[in-house]
């Protein structure tokens, strides 16, 4: 029997190590085990990377760039075009099932079901009001709201990343089922004990030291500046503490290093930089507290997937991002203030007991939840309201708060 075919469209680099590049190659593993032949239409940017049984398809790059920013330009709109000219070649080469927009990409998705006569998915990473990026791109982003709008209600149905996206979608009105399939961990790898043991060995100066691990860029709603005000406090009454930060570029780790040092604080951080994703479980695993210093947005940060993945102990952020999966069995959540944050830090690194029933939990989660497994079972049960001619009672009705397969509560 011929498999279905799925042309599955990410405007995003592939691959790059952040959110939606990592999310489109688990969209497209997961529909290959879910029977589909996929193709995956994307920049001419990024890693290059093979998955089994999909075919990668890169637009032209007549502007030999080597990378594009996050959010509204010029280069993404041209880009954009290249994408939608692209996918004509392709429905006219081949019958697809469905057609898969991420982001942008789903007007685009509307665009080609409608030439090719299938059905569209629309995926929704983010939310276009929570940026703010100076007067011409929120415009831009206001722009962009709207034709969001128009794609959701031309779609089959919609998948968001997050509970605060699928509400978004429910409050348009429109009887489009929205689908919550929510992110897991960025790298299908687990930890080896040798390789944990001999991280931790590297990164303590003291044998009896406690490392307090942070990751993620170094963008204000991280909540970098939070962190960093929080570790002369901790240091100042927890000798045996030890942050370990990874991430960020050269130029924002040499100007955090100039303030540490300015501080006396510089001797109680080691900055790794960037890790590569296969790498960074032994890394996480290797920590005895992980950090989720988030201030703002309404998406779950993918970092604490990777943490509960990790099982350790999390100290986080009392705000909506990280409360989406987090309560106070599975984290220490603290006021996002400077004090509260490192009150939070400095009680478990006296308390091994208590990280380590935190960390317990924080595993069963994952175990139960976040996990590859549960992403392939949501993204098939969406995929088969779309392709079915006559829903099953099961797989319809994804609007509701109370469907599994739409909200994951």
């Amino acid at each position: 029997m011929k498999k279905k075919k799925v042309l599955l469209i990410s405007p995003q680099p592939f691959f790059q190590w952040r959110g939606s590049p990592i999310r489109v190659g688990f969209n497209a593993m997961a529909l290959v085990e879910a029977g589909y032949e996929v193709d995956l239409l994307t920049l001419p940017i990024g890693e290059r990377r093979e998955i089994e049984g999909v075919r990668i398809i890169r637009v032209a790059n007549p502007l030999r760039l080597n990378n594009i920013p996050i959010g509204p330009s010029l280069p993404k709109l041209f880009f954009d075009l290249l994408i939608l000219l692209k996918g004509i070649t392709l429905i006219r080469q081949g019958e697809y099932e469905v057609i898969h927009g991420i982001e942008e990409a789903g007007m685009i998705a509307v665009i080609l079901s409608r030439l090719a006569g299938c059905r569209a998915v629309f995926e929704k990473h983010s939310d276009p009001f929570s940026y703010k990026k100076g007067f011409v791109k929120n415009c831009l982003l206001r722009l962009y709201a709207g034709v969001e709008k128009a794609t959701v209600k031309r779609v089959k149905a919609v998948i968001g990343t997050g509970p605060g996206l699928v509400k978004q979608v429910e409050d348009m009105g429109y009887r489009v089922p929205a689908y919550h399939i929510f992110d897991i961990p960025s790298s299908l790898v687990d930890p080896r004990p040798d390789n944990i043991a001999r991280i931790r060995d590297e990164l303590r100066q003291q044998e009896d030291e406690v490392l307090i691990t942070f990751v993620g860029s170094f963008a204000v709603y991280q909540g970098v500046d939070l962190l960093f005000a929080a570790v002369p406090r901790v240091l100042g009454v927890c000798p045996r503490a030890r942050f370990i930060i990874i991430g960020g570029s050269g130029e924002e780790i040499d100007q955090r290093r100039r303030v540490l040092r300015e501080q006396g604080s510089l001797g109680g951080v080691s900055f790794l930089g960037k890790i590569a994703p296969d790498i960074l479980p032994d890394y996480l695993a290797a920590a005895d507290i992980l950090l989720s210093p988030r201030i703002s947005g309404v998406n779950t940060p993918l970092k604490l997937l990777d943490y509960l993945k990790a099982g350790r102990a999390i100290v986080a952020t009392d705000v909506e991002a990280n409360r989406l999966i987090l309560n106070e069995e599975t984290a220490s959540l603290a006021a996002p203030d400077a004090p509260a944050l490192a009150a939070a830090i400095t009680a478990l690194v006296d308390d091994s007991g208590r990280r380590r029933e935190m960390g317990k939990r924080g595993r069963e989660l994952y175990e139960t939840k976040y996990n590859f497994t549960q992403y392939c079972r949501r993204l098939a049960a969406c995929y088969r309201y779309v392709t079915a001619e006559t829903p099953s009672a099961d797989d319809n009705g994804a609007n509701s708060r109370k469907s599994d397969h739409a909200t994951g509560h």
